[in-house]
């Protein structure tokens, strides 16, 4: 199979990238290894930044529609009450909230908007597993779906499957491993009309955990030292309840909910970076470039920032190669991905060295047992709106290049 662009992995960097480059006339070939995007504890949050590309796509309105809860700010429970903790009110622009919404529910809006362009291919099942290298370049894709093993030829070749990144390891690329004291465990216990409308960190006790409004659940997140879930598991599920009501009380007697261990989900975290993110025909984005830990739920928004800017840096080059030949075939040059990497990599250093700074100076604390956010200190009206536009618009928020708009009213 010939394309002009091939994807691995249809996640939130990949599915962006895909509609993108179709919008501008690149034929594209997304591989997804799964049959359907419908997997639960996936990167939910969508922020501000997002949110705008998504309304320069002209898929705003459509994504209103699906179902999500907006917040105007994260907050800091001591038990008892909440104070706001990073302030989305006060950012420019028109949209001044966090929306949560089932990550399913974002890629199927996507990849459908994608579907509707000629030029856009989506096949699902399909498990990229190799590159295709000759003559010093990648010049595309392997992979395996039920009727055997198939390959892409493509002028770019796109890691965009996940921090565990086969394609990436395949390249011979090697990560940067920069550290993350715990772990996570998702669950979702259901919610109350009387609950508190807004996400909360709460730290108590060497435990500590994430609580996200899901309308009808809360979606939580308990936190555990790095390698930690064997011994939570050991010590039994009662008191892996009574940590989490010690936590927050007003849960107590929705925790029978949560019957055994294998109502969870285990997220082993990690925070590492690629020091080199291209090779001739070939780039890795998202977290196949950069995993970033789940502190801030910034990752799908770091994952699609990647994808806008990959898309405005090469889809000219890749149009203007295609009114010679289409599909193209001559891979892409290692000096234009490299702008990917210079343009990309400050914001995703950045945000990982405030994580890590999270990490050893809150996280780590208080899965010690040193750290209690009853005595955490409010932080003044500035820092809550600073913190909210760090979060909520991260270092270098992206816009969707001209070009792509065109194709807004033709699909």
């Amino acid at each position: 199979m010939l394309t002009t662009c091939v994807i691995a992995g249809g996640g939130p960097a990949g599915a962006m990238l895909g509609l993108l480059l179709a919008r501008a006339g690149v034929e594209v070939t997304l591989l997804e290894k799964h049959a359907d995007f419908l997997r639960d504890f996936r990167g939910d949050t969508i922020h501000p930044s997002t949110l705008q590309v998504l309304d320069e796509l002209g898929l705003s309105e459509e994504f209103h529609r699906l179902p999500l809860h907006k917040a105007p700010y994260l907050a800091i429970s001591n038990g008892v009450t909440l104070t706001p903790l990073a302030d989305f009110r006060h950012l420019p622009g028109a949209y001044r909230y966090i929306a949560f919404v089932p990550q399913w529910e974002f890629l199927d809006l996507i990849t459908g908007a994608a579907r509707r362009l000629p030029n856009f291919r989506l096949i699902m099942r399909a498990e990229a597993y190799d590159v295709i290298t000759e003559g010093g370049a990648v010049r595309g894709l392997r992979y395996r779906d039920a009727d055997g093993e198939h390959e892409v030829r493509a002028a770019l070749t796109v890691a965009a499957d996940g921090r565990a990144s086969d394609v990436r390891r395949a390249a011979g690329l090697r990560v940067r491993k920069l550290g993350a004291p715990m772990d996570v465990v998702w669950f979702r216990v259901s919610r109350s009309a009387d609950d508190p409308p807004d996400p909360f960190l709460r730290f108590a006790g060497g435990a500590g955990m994430v609580a996200i409004n899901r309308e009808t659940y809360w979606q939580l997140a308990y936190l555990i030292p790095k390698g930690g879930f064997d011994a939570l598991r050991a010590r039994g599920i009662e008191r892996f309840r009574a940590s989490v009501t010690a936590l927050v009380p007003f849960l107590t007697g929705r925790m029978g909910e949560v019957g055994s261990f294998a109502d969870t989900s285990v997220l082993s975290v990690a925070v590492d970076r690629l020091p080199r993110w291209h090779l001739p025909g070939l780039v890795c984005i998202g977290d196949a470039a950069h995993a970033m830990s789940p502190i801030g739920g910034v990752g799908i928004n770091l994952a699609i920032q990647d994808a806008v800017a990959t898309a405005n840096l090469v889809a000219g080059p890749m149009v203007r190669a295609q009114r010679v030949r289409t599909p193209v075939v001559e891979p892409m040059p290692a000096s234009l991905l490299a702008r990917v990497q210079r343009r990309r990599l400050p914001p995703a250093a950045v945000t990982q060295f405030a994580q890590i700074q999270i990490q050893e100076r809150v996280i780590r604390p208080t899965l010690a047992g040193r750290r209690d956010s009853a005595r955490f200190p409010a932080p003044p009206a500035i820092v809550r709106r600073i913190v909210g536009r760090f979060v909520g618009l991260g270092v270098l928020p992206e816009h969707v290049n001209r070009e792509f708009l065109a194709q807004r009213h033709s699909q």
